[in-house]
């Protein structure tokens, strides 16, 4: 994954392309290794599942940094926010959107949302693009008024790290194919929002498909603030599989069609989960708790784009 990542920016730099056709396909060539970066190899270094040597999963971690996001940001909005309060408004920052997309039942409805089947495809491929260059900063400065991040001095070393990393990630993207090469900047440009679409749609999509679906749950707090049933239940009822028995579609996607074993035990490499999800499913059926799991990755499709015209409608 790291090599279909970043191997398309050497042949690039080195200006071997004659056609700007050559730029484009190595562009979107670098997007699915980038978005497989993500989803096999950060994912599970982030959750320190990778490996049993933290120091291993402490520079994997790093990939994600490589590719232009932030290995810390996303630990705080992923790991603590997502997989603690999934599928709660106001609380998991992955349903909570521009006021143009309704993912919840519980965020407010505007009558544009009763497109939001047709368009949501669009903005889904500006996700990434928008996270690299801007969204990183306001959740580091989101998080420091949460509390999940003390002090002033570990603020600015973040934010710091947050700058450099991204000067690499800016640098070996735009920055060298238009000093190295022959190509006009706005072909370079274009071959970089390109890039970025792709990997915004891979990623959201797979992401979505877990939470944004019919069968998932909403649950609402408590007036107390609390989350109704255990956190075990909380994550079988707000989350689904998809693709169980594609080995293809687990290996590229990092083991995330098993996103019930996923949320049930992020400390266990994804490698494992087809095994683990025999036992879960079976367990779940003893003891009568929701089990959400689609036959392959188009049912999962369709039933998000269902959910998402009924949210719009409702």
């Amino acid at each position: 994954m790291l090599s279909v990542a970043l191997v398309p920016f050497v042949f690039i730099n080195l200006d071997v392309c004659n056609q700007y056709w050559q730029i484009l396909v190595l562009y979107a060539f670098s997007a699915f290794g980038m978005a497989g970066v993500g989803m096999s190899v950060m994912h599970d270094a982030i959750h320190n599942s990778h490996s049993n040597n933290q120091l291993v999963n402490k520079a994997l971690s790093y990939t994600l940094n490589i590719i232009g996001g932030n290995a810390e940001i996303w630990k705080l909005q992923h790991n603590v926010l997502h997989h603690t309060y999934t599928n709660i408004m106001d609380a998991d920052e992955d349903i909570q959107a521009p006021f143009f997309l309704r993912f919840s039942p519980d965020a407010k409805h505007h009558w544009l949302h009763r497109y939001q089947h047709w368009y949501v495809w669009f903005f889904y491929g500006l996700s990434t693009l928008s996270w690299v260059i801007s969204q990183d900063f306001f959740r580091l400065h989101k998080y420091k008024q949460m509390g999940l991040i003390k002090g002033k001095a570990d603020y600015m070393k973040k934010i710091t790290q947050i700058i450099l990393w991204k000067i690499v990630y800016f640098s070996y993207v735009i920055v060298l194919p238009i000093y190295l090469t022959d190509f006009s900047t706005l072909q370079i440009l274009g071959g970089f929002m390109l890039m970025h679409f792709i990997i915004g749609l891979v990623l959201t999509l797979i992401f979505q498909l877990a939470h944004i679906v019919p069968e998932a749950n909403f649950p609402q707090p408590t007036k107390a603030g609390t989350i109704e049933n255990n956190w075990t239940i909380h994550q079988l009822e707000t989350t689904c599989n998809f693709s169980q028995k594609s080995k293809i579609m687990s290996w590229c996607i990092g083991g995330l069609n098993f996103q019930i074993e996923h949320h049930l035990f992020p400390n266990i490499c994804h490698v494992h989960y087809k095994e683990i999800a025999k036992i879960t499913r079976k367990t779940a059926e003893e003891f009568n708790i929701p089990y959400h799991t689609t036959k392959n990755f188009f049912t999962a499709l369709q039933g998000h784009i269902v959910h998402l015209k009924k949210l719009g409608y409702a």
